[in-house]
């Protein structure tokens, strides 16, 4: 609203006219809070500061896996969680504020979410159509579960060749031949109420030959879980990349057993390879 063509009356009776000003004013130093001179405006800097706005890229690689880079220069050695079509995993940047962690998709049009402690984060996307050629399961939990995902490929038994979990030494570059599956762990168990997941993955697609997949949820008893119930999640792309999900509580038991594992072997569903 503009106001024009005011006129303003006098309410009061007329004021007394202001005293005369002396004839000579001195000048006076300008006092800041009275306490000393006015500081003067800090120059330029000669190299302007990075931003602190995190900042995150993702870009398909190998085995429909996904890297993630983040740049958080403001934020250093912070706990970063990661949520992905219902997987959910925590990590942190280190002493620059950055981080690296390859990601296997759960979604052909794949996007990650990262979030702070503090509630800033970033989102990145990357299409991922080489997921159509390949299984994959799922295994989430938080904090000192114990928890394992075993699979045996083609009826091999423990400690063979064909044992894949995250100790065994299959890569996604030999998943891209179609030789076998591997497991990759997220999550750094060292942040603040951690949440790990574990996902095994086999290129169905590339499969050389048909058989069968066993798989297992596994649990170490240690010090830190016996006694206590712990919970886990298993998440399995299904047909059109629909994600299956089973819930799990365990009864992990006392801590006479620790260095025991409690395998579960009904809790995921073996894989039918075709074949080629």
């Amino acid at each position: 609203m503009v106001l024009a063509d005011v006129t303003l009356t006098a309410a009061t009776p007329q004021a007394k006219l202001p005293r005369a000003l002396p004839d000579e004013i001195q000048p006076q130093k300008a006092r800041f809070n009275g306490v000393g001179d006015l500081p003067s405006a800090p120059s330029d800097p000669d190299t302007p500061v990075l931003g602190c706005t995190m900042m995150a890229q993702a870009t398909p690689i190998q085995a429909a896996m996904v890297r993630i880079n983040v740049v958080a220069p403001c934020f250093t050695n912070e706990r970063i969680t990661v949520h992905h079509n219902g997987m959910m995993f925590t990590d942190a940047t280190d002493e620059n504020g950055m981080l690296a962690v390859d990601v296997p998709a759960l979604s052909e049009h794949a996007i990650f979410i990262l979030a702070l402690a503090n509630g800033k984060g970033a989102v990145a996307q990357a299409h991922v159509p080489t997921l159509a050629e390949f299984d994959r399961v799922a295994l989430q939990w938080s904090g000192d579960g114990g928890f394992q995902i075993h699979a045996r490929e083609y009826g091999a038994s423990y400690g063979d060749q064909g044992h894949v979990w995250a100790g065994s030494m299959y890569s996604s570059f030999e998943a891209d031949a179609g030789t076998g599956g591997f497991v990759t762990r997220l999550g750094d168990a060292g942040t603040l109420a951690p949440q790990l997941a574990e996902i095994y993955s086999f290129p169905t697609g590339a499969a050389q030959r048909q058989g069968t997949i066993a798989l297992s949820v596994e649990a170490e008893v240690s010090e830190l879980n016996c006694g206590r119930n712990m919970s886990a999640q298993v998440l399995k792309l299904g047909p059109e990349y629909v994600l299956q999900t089973s819930d799990l509580l365990l009864s992990v038991p006392d801590c006479d057993a620790v260095g025991d594992f409690l395998v579960l072997n009904n809790l995921v569903d073996d894989l039918k390879i075709a074949g080629r």
